[in-house]
């Protein structure tokens, strides 16, 4: 997978996760201050995030992903629940 930069998600100090306090608009600058949880999806890893993506482009076969990829239909799927597992996790 191509390797996009993503910001980060975790503190590298503690590694809680990170919130965002601040967003600028690139047109007029105006900025908007505060205390926002990143999007649930936005807390995977940029590996986890990318696979995502390709699914959706992929509408969701897993067929098709493992072609893509060039890997069995079943790492496919193991991926796919480890992703779900993730997600789970983090609604606890």
């Amino acid at each position: 997978m191509n390797k996009t930069q993503y910001f980060p998600v975790e503190c590298p100090s503690c590694h809680d996760h990170l919130n965002v306090t601040q967003l600028r608009c690139a047109g007029c600058e105006t900025e908007v201050s505060g205390k926002y949880p990143l999007p649930q999806l936005g807390l995977l890893g940029a590996d986890d995030q990318e696979f995502i993506v390709k699914f959706v482009l992929a509408s969701g076969s897993l067929k098709e992903m493992a072609k893509h990829l060039g890997v069995s239909y079943p790492t496919v799927r193991n991926r796919v629940n480890h992703i779900i597992k993730t997600i789970e996790s983090q609604n606890k």
